[in-house]
């Protein structure tokens, strides 16, 4: 009988895990893959990859788009959320009467995106029906993030504002549970563990958040605007600021473990797997540090400023630049492995699938590109 109830559940566990592994090969359902917004997956790219099709909107697209199976969501400037086949073919489209900047996040079959004007829109991922609204009283320029609250045995989600504060919302209905009241705007997304929720302000702090009642842990003082997003790996968050400083923190000790200065002001988030640290720049630059102690491995120089987040894949990184290319860099060596000229800048951080890189760009389209 032991024996019997070792195999099923060795079954069970087999079946979770193929299920799970399966997902993250056509899912990617926000845009730094997780809600510790790690940026990384352990797919292997394809070797080389043509443009299949784009889909233009009405304005510029600095939404980053998620997908999962045969869709593909993204904001646009044009005022319009959009869900597209991957066949190129739009699903819907709803008016959301002011620019989205931010990216999606798809939870529970919800397409949950924050506009410029302050309101985040819960929307059926199937058919684009509105669910529920939250208004804020600043523009919303970060995704949404969101975690499972034990206490209340439902999933919550967490966005940030130019009105100060992180607001905690109900997932299903858009009820506001708490918020925290920071001293200046929140620009990026909240990295989530089980119990924290931490992210940089235009205040000059890194803060941490007990998401179950929004009380304050603590506030690390970084001295300058933090506009980026952060990563959680454990008890340590990476994280640039906007003086070109790229730091590692201990949130239990709050201190720094390391600290790399004068590297370029940074707006998208960082990307970490292992040994890697990857980030984009200001100065034209894509960093890979050591996560140890910040030891410069590599660094691949674009023509323009990076403000998108790189992807780490298996084998290698995925990363836009504003000089309007894509391109695929070695994870070990920092060498071009590929590369497409859009030739409009892209502000869009790229979502990755077993078959597809799909990134939006500021002449309006989204751009699919198959693997080979």
């Amino acid at each position: 009988m032991n024996i019997l109830r070792k195999i099923i559940l060795l079954i069970f566990a087999s079946s979770v895990f193929l299920s799970a592994f399966s997902q993250e090969k056509t899912c990617w359902k926000s845009h730094r893959f997780d809600a510790s917004l790690c940026g990384k997956t352990d797919l292997e790219l394809k070797k080389l990859y043509k443009l299949k099709w784009t889909y233009k909107t009405e304005d510029a697209i600095k939404s980053s788009p998620i997908v999962c199976k045969d869709k593909i969501f993204v904001g646009s400037d044009d005022g319009f959320v959009y869900s597209i086949f991957l066949n190129g073919k739009l699903n819907w489209k709803y008016k959301a009467e002011t620019s989205v900047e931010a990216a999606p996040l798809l939870l529970d079959n919800l397409i949950i995106v924050g506009t410029l004007e302050g309101i985040l829109l819960a929307l059926d991922s199937e058919t684009g029906k509105l669910i529920w609204k939250y208004s804020c009283d600043g523009q919303i320029s970060g995704a949404a993030n969101w975690a499972y609250s034990k206490k209340r045995k439902h999933n919550i989600v967490l966005v940030g504002s130019y009105d100060y504060n992180l607001h905690c919302l109900n997932s299903a209905n858009g009820e506001l549970l708490w918020k925290y009241e920071s001293d200046n705007f929140i620009n990026g997304t909240p990295a989530i563990n089980d119990e924290i929720a931490v992210f940089g302000g235009c205040d000059g702090f890194l803060h941490l958040v007990k998401i179950e009642n929004g009380q304050a842990i603590d506030k690390i003082e970084i001295g300058t605007y933090i506009a980026s997003s952060p990563v959680l790996v454990n008890d340590f968050a990476f994280f640039g600021n906007y003086d070109g400083d790229f730091y590692k923190i201990n949130l239990s000790s709050k201190k720094a473990t390391w600290t790399n200065k004068n590297t370029g002001a940074y707006i998208g988030a960082p990307a970490v797997s292992d040994s890697f640290v990857v980030v984009g720049s200001n100065n034209k630059n894509l960093y890979c540090f050591d996560t140890s102690n910040g030891d410069l491995i590599w660094k691949f120089k674009t023509l323009q400023k990076i403000d998108s987040s790189p992807i780490i894949t298996k084998k290698s990184v995925v990363i836009s630049s504003t000089d309007g290319r894509i391109y695929i860099i070695d994870k070990n060596s920092g060498k071009k492995k590929w590369s497409y000229e859009i030739g409009s800048a892209i502000v869009s951080t790229p979502a990755v699938t077993k078959n597809f890189i799909i990134v939006g760009a500021t002449d309006g389209k989204i751009y699919t590109f198959e693997g080979f």
